[in-house]
């Protein structure tokens, strides 16, 4: 088979301008528990970027950005240089809570990158995150994704059985001295890594990245129902740890072979709502709505589709829900798990 590289694919504004949809309950209010915000890529996302998505029919109220190596120190201690993304992501929270965007926040909540492989050692990173923060930084992420077979990828993948580290584990328990959560991220054939984890770190509270990262390229193309077989029973095994939480979306990413990005238009929200759905329902039913929250993975599905498309997407899977089951899967959860202020 030919490896052709997976890298995210590239933000097309006038191919997303061809497609528009009429926003679907457009009171419902939500906290985007997952996006970046970035200089130094071929496209720019920054603030104003983030603001201009926001307006585009939802009630967006409030967010939470996600490390993506945005902005790190040039010099000075290894371990410290994430720190200049909380840095840069707490300056541009501080403009939005000027009230210059009416009543929506960006950022009130930051999720940093620090080296759990640095074990106990760890305390010194998190500790100069939180003070650059000012209250806002709320955990961290450290990627666990790899996978031989679909290389090379983007992000950059990490060490192989990562997350079984015993090291590794242990600079995730630190994280529970400060209060702080953990973002975990890595493919469906890597979820006995997560699980080793969990048993390891039992109490700390830890979010599962993208439903879990179900893959559909290089040897796993052409594959999906096979897939879907072996990551629903694995969804099912992660779920039962009380401690884990997921995150529904991120599936606008090359890795999981949808390629909207190829098509003459953009997808529509009831297209994706049924390529997605069976995987969100599955997930809704193993974690149950107060341990799901839906995210937009904003601007990296940005290049598959639109932000109002796709939270009319999300809407369209969750139209069988409760109230109750609504208010947590848009907002609730985030606002618990982050410890945010309630947004409704």
């Amino acid at each position: 088979m030919e490896r052709r590289p997976f890298h995210h694919p590239r933000v097309r504004p006038d191919w997303l301008s061809s497609l528009r949809e009429d926003i679907l309950d457009p009171a419902q209010p939500i906290i985007d528990p997952h996006h970046h915000l970035w200089r130094a890529r071929p496209d720019q996302y920054l603030l104003e970027d983030l603001v201009a998505d926001v307006r585009t029919g939802h009630n967006v109220l409030s967010t939470v950005f996600i490390q993506c190596r945005s902005e790190y120190r040039k010099d000075g201690p290894e371990a410290l240089r994430p720190v200049g993304e909380t840095v840069f992501v707490a300056a541009m929270a501080a403009e939005s809570e000027t009230g210059k965007y009416g009543a929506f926040r960006a950022c009130p909540g930051i999720i940093g990158h620090a080296e759990c492989l640095l074990g106990d050692g760890v305390g010194a990173t998190l500790e100069a995150h939180i003070e650059a923060g000012g209250g806002r930084f709320k955990g961290i992420r450290d990627s666990g994704t790899y996978d031989a077979g679909i290389e090379p990828t983007a992000p950059p993948g990490a060490p192989e059985g990562l997350y079984r580290d015993a090291t590794f584990q242990r600079g995730v328990k630190r994280l529970e001295k400060y209060g702080l959560t953990f973002e975990a991220w890595l493919y469906h054939p890597q979820h006995g890594d997560l699980l080793d984890l969990l048993r390891t770190c039992s109490t700390q509270k830890i979010v599962l990245n993208h439903l879990g990262g179900p893959l559909g390229v290089g040897p796993y193309e052409g594959k999906r129902a096979e897939v879907f077989v072996q990551w629903s029973a694995s969804m099912r095994e992660l779920a039962k740890a009380p401690n884990l939480y997921i995150k529904l979306g991120g599936l606008g990413m090359n890795v999981n072979g949808f390629g909207y990005h190829r098509q003459p238009l953009p997808p529509g929200s009831g297209e994706m709502a049924k390529a997605w759905g069976p995987y969100v329902e599955v997930a809704i039913e193993a974690f149950g709505a107060e341990r799901c929250m839906f995210e937009s993975n904003f601007p990296v599905d940005k290049g598959m589709c639109s932000y109002p498309v796709l939270w009319n997407a999300f809407k369209r899977i969750a139209a069988g829900c409760s109230d109750g089951e609504k208010a947590a899967l848009f907002h609730e959860t985030a606002a618990r798990f982050y410890s945010l202020p309630a947004v409704a």
